[in-house]
């Protein structure tokens, strides 16, 4: 007998005719003899709409109670699905996050996992009952409920299969795996069979949204078997592994972020110590910062150029004009109207240029390059957005990814 754990994205819950699809997959796994787990997603747009509410009677609201009215949303999807799973007779029970022992640290809004206590759920997987975990959400050493963040029921999930050793996490979403780039933009895109846990990491952090890159951490870290799959289709998913020579391709994957921004900070003074002066400046508000470029210092001043996440421009802009002092800089511009594309490949690491192909596309297509970042498996540019989609088909094209990509030697 095996323990399965099985997560369920919003569109798998959206409304009746899905929890009962979703039912029926959850209690066939059980037939088959297995233990198991499913931590279930708010419904649809519910988060969304709660947010909507929220803003409706206090947009400043504090980030403590926000946490209490978006973890409603879990709590309705197992409860409806437990419902629906009582009607086929199977034994199930649903478990909030602090019932089912998820702790967490005090950040609320993005709350990280501190511990997972597993005795109530193992409690209940020994009754022979269907455990329906909610996900997103844990609670704080105050006993306050706690969310997450972006991505939560993914990270909620491989969580507890790392805890309970769980021989299978299969998250269910909308698609049927993971493609070589997004489906909807590039219309050959291929669906791999496997991708390892390095790549899916890079491609999840620079704006696929099948995973989060937070889940994908977690998985790697404690080797917990992964498959994407979809809830609508009955067809084999995407494997998440440890890397391997099955179809180790130069490119395994196109990603596209347009949820970024460029700051540059002109003219600082070219002497030791500036940049820390302003990412420490950055850190210590938990601002993320990705692509940086610094120029060579020139006539006694040099630039730096930093992309961050689009949501956190306005605070980025007034901390850097309210801490100018600090840095002494002529000017500081930003430009919204970016996107980051990025290609994504194990195969990178012993084969030289990748990149120069890369660029070679984006020549060949007008687009021009504003910045550039790598990694051993992955190379980043940054672009004007209105070129994105076009540059992300350009270059699948490019390494031939429709038709299976070219192979490392």
């Amino acid at each position: 007998m095996s323990l399965i754990v099985q997560k369920f994205g919003g569109t798998s819950v959206a409304d009746a005719e899905r929890l009962f699809n979703v039912a029926q997959i959850v209690t066939e796994t059980a037939v088959e003899g297995n233990s198991v787990v499913v931590v279930v997603s708010a419904q649809g747009d519910t988060t969304d709409t709660l947010l909507a509410k929220a803003a409706e009677i206090n947009p400043n609201g504090s980030k403590r109670e926000m946490d209490v009215l978006l973890s409603t949303g879990e709590q309705a999807s197992m409860a409806l699905l437990a419902l629906a799973i009582e009607r086929t007779g199977f034994s199930v029970i649903t478990l909030t996050g602090w019932q089912a022992g998820f702790k967490t640290d005090t950040a609320y809004g993005n709350a990280r996992i501190e511990e997972i206590d597993c005795k109530r759920v193992q409690s209940e997987l020994d009754r022979g009952n269907i455990v329906i975990i909610a996900g997103f959400q844990g609670i704080n050493k105050y006993d306050d409920i706690t969310t997450l963040g972006r991505g939560g029921s993914d990270t909620t999930a491989v969580a507890y299969a790392a805890a309970l050793k769980a021989d299978l996490c299969q998250i269910y979403t909308d698609v049927d795996g993971i493609y070589t780039t997004d489906p909807r933009l590039v219309a050959n895109a291929r669906k791999l069979s496997e991708i390892s846990f390095d790549e899916m990491l890079e491609l999840a952090s620079l704006g696929a949204q099948v995973l989060h890159n937070r889940s994908v951490e977690l998985a790697k870290k404690y080797n917990v078997n992964m498959e994407v799959l979809s809830s609508l289709h009955r067809v084999p998913g995407t494997k998440v592994k440890e890397a391997s020579d099955v179809e180790k391709l130069l490119v395994k994957g196109i990603a596209r972020d347009n949820d970024i921004a460029r700051i540059s900070i002109v003219g600082v003074p070219d002497e030791p110590g500036v940049a820390f002066r302003i990412f420490s400046l950055l850190a210590q508000k938990r601002i993320n910062v990705d692509i940086i470029l610094q120029s060579i210092g020139r006539d006694g001043s040099k630039d730096i150029s930093f992309t961050i996440a689009h949501g956190n421009l306005g605070t980025t802009l007034d901390l850097l004009h309210t801490n100018a002092g600090m840095f002494n800089a002529k000017n500081i511009t930003f430009d919204e109207n970016i996107s980051k594309v990025s290609i994504v490949g194990a195969g990178m690491a012993t084969n030289p240029g990748v990149a120069a192909k890369m660029f070679e596309a984006l020549y060949e297509a007008g687009i021009n390059i504003q910045m550039i970042s790598t990694s051993e498996i992955k190379i980043s540019v940054l672009i004007q957005r209105s070129e994105a989609e076009r540059a992300v088909s350009v270059i699948h094209d490019y390494f031939n990814l429709g038709t299976g990509g070219e192979k490392t030697v």
